[in-house]
């Protein structure tokens, strides 16, 4: 039976209050109607069960026998579907579900996300890493944190980071050739991803805008941390966001030969659908984004 169709829904819920408060009037104030109009979804209620519900004396209304035996039945139906909704509401609140790069997640987020866990106990955090940007529409998810320009049609947005990239490689490296003295110098080693569009902006900016670093096979792997991988392990020469690999060059993995760094252009984001800026998980994170970096932007 399609409910919808058999019973006037509003009317049951009206009914469930009048019928609890005992009076048209209180049920007015907490629905947020007059009483006409619950005297009115009373009768219409009526009308349809083709019994009387309730006995109307001046100043006072009393349940029938059939409205003593309806009430505590609509009570327990309304008081369910209220159940039901809060546990959906508990559980969705209660995982933030995290998308972003793995070179993010493993050179900042994995040395963050713990506090937020601290302060936040009642949230647990899942990652998802890849390097396309997610469609909220079409994947399930809270929040991304994403290399681009911030304009994302249907996306609130905060400005995270800049996303300065230099090259890097390993000290070992790097005295195999009698050290790295100026840009040119780079040119004598292997260039991990050499067509990477970052290369030929940093070379740009280096004064060597028509530098030849295509000098060995075109490896891509994908991802900046493995680039970094590569670069730790002295395979070759990585361009790479300096601010992620500060502690591997503070135990002498890699090393930053120049204080040159370019940029395309594109910055680190928080962004999550607008439509749920005001979700409780949502707005944690967005309040501890904003307190660990010290240039988080509206």
């Amino acid at each position: 039976m399609n409910l919808s169709r058999q019973f006037p829904l509003n009317a049951l819920r009206v009914f469930e209050s009048a019928a609890r408060l005992m009076s048209f009037t209180k049920a007015g104030e907490e629905l947020g109607m007059t009483q006409t109009a619950v005297s009115y979804q009373i009768k219409l209620l009526e009308d349809t069960l083709g019994e009387p519900l309730f006995l109307r004396r001046p100043r006072q209304v009393t349940l029938t026998e059939a409205g003593e035996k309806l009430a505590p039945k609509i009570s327990e139906a309304f008081q369910a579907i209220s159940d039901a909704i809060g546990g959906m509401r508990d559980q969705s609140e209660g995982t933030l579900t995290i998308h972003t790069t793995a070179t993010f997640a493993s050179h900042w987020l994995a040395h963050h996300i713990g506090t937020f866990q601290v302060e936040n106990p009642g949230i647990a955090v899942r990652l998802e890493t890849s390097q396309t940007v997610v469609d909220f529409s079409r994947t399930e998810g809270d929040v991304a944190i994403r290399s681009g320009k911030g304009t994302w049609p249907g996306m609130k947005t905060h400005f995270l980071m800049t996303s300065d990239f230099t090259p890097m490689l390993s000290p070992a490296l790097a005295q195999s050739i009698g050290g790295i003295r100026e840009p040119a110098d780079l040119l004598k080693l292997r260039i991990i991803d050499p067509d990477d569009v970052w290369w030929p902006v940093w070379f740009a900016a280096a004064g060597l805008p028509d530098a030849d670093f295509r000098n060995g096979p075109s490896s891509q792997f994908g991802a900046q941390a493995f680039h970094a991988a590569a670069a730790i392990a002295g395979q070759g020469v990585a361009i790479l966001r300096p601010d992620f690999y500060k502690d591997d060059v503070a135990l002498g993995r890699l090393i930053q030969p120049f204080d040159i760094t370019a940029s395309d252009g594109s910055d680190y984001w928080l962004a999550y659908p607008e439509a749920r800026r005001n979700s409780l998980k949502i707005r944690a994170f967005r309040e501890f984004m904003r307190k660990m970096m010290p240039t988080f932007r509206d």
